[in-house]
């Protein structure tokens, strides 16, 4: 029998936090609360959430902390929640490894449908699906993608990246040269259940970017007012 999903809540409001719980409990998943950002990666280590509701206004440690120190050591998923709604937060909630942002307050069906939509995303990219037809895989000198066991080597050095990263990173290295607006990568790479806007792209790019430096024959190219493409040289 396979086990319930676990979900951790963090969130300062014990009110929100109980809500949180209980729609997600109706809904089949195991929950864990706490309310406060130490308390949080705390939790993380011993509960081993398969995912993270993650208020942003915390005490101590925020939120923004809270997720910068789970991603350094891990790709699970991380939802922030936050009664912000400047680009700014939202933005920067991203560039920090989020994988999704819902501001408060939030329908609980759509809540519950965005936790379903990034385990699943989450889910397809980490586990081998033994029924493929081939291996989807694109070297160059330096870089290998492997879609098919979501892993990229460069200069012969396993990175680790989310699964929206390395399928972002896929799709224009599979086409090189190929110029993508923001909006095709937006509805190839996250689909239309995806909420959200094209500095999600954005934001996915420039953390790439960190990660894989350019080589001298071949780079991630911002083509300006229209999008991206990965240059072969």
């Amino acid at each position: 029998m396979i086990g319930k999903q676990k979900i951790l809540i963090v969130d300062d409001d014990e009110n929100i936090a109980e809500l949180i719980s209980l729609y997600l409990t109706k809904e089949c998943f195991d929950t864990k609360m706490v309310y406060n950002g130490e308390d949080a990666l705390a939790a993380f280590d011993t509960y081993q959430p398969n995912l993270i509701l993650l208020d942003l206004m915390l005490p101590g440690i925020d939120g923004y902390q809270v997720c910068r120190e789970i991603r350094a050591k891990s790709v699970t998923p991380i939802i922030m929640l936050s009664a912000k709604s400047e680009v700014f937060d939202k933005v920067l909630g991203l560039e920090l490894g989020a994988d999704d942002y819902i501001m408060k307050p939030f329908d609980a069906k759509e809540m519950v449908a965005r936790v379903r939509a990034v385990l699943r995303r989450y889910q397809v990219g980490r586990q081998a699906e033994p029924a493929r037809e081939k291996t989807k895989c694109v070297e160059y000198e330096g870089l290998t993608i492997n879609l098919t066991n979501y892993s990229v080597l460069c200069d012969g050095k396993n990175v680790e990246m989310p699964p929206k990263e390395l399928e972002l990173l896929y799709c224009l290295a599979a086409s090189p040269n190929q110029v993508f607006t923001r909006e095709q990568l937006l509805d190839r790479i996250w689909g239309y259940e995806y909420i959200g806007d094209t500095r999600t792209v954005d934001v996915h790019i420039k953390r790439l970017r960190e990660k894989i430096k350019d080589h001298p024959h071949w780079s991630l190219s911002t083509v300006w007012g229209i999008g991206y493409k990965f240059e072969t040289k």
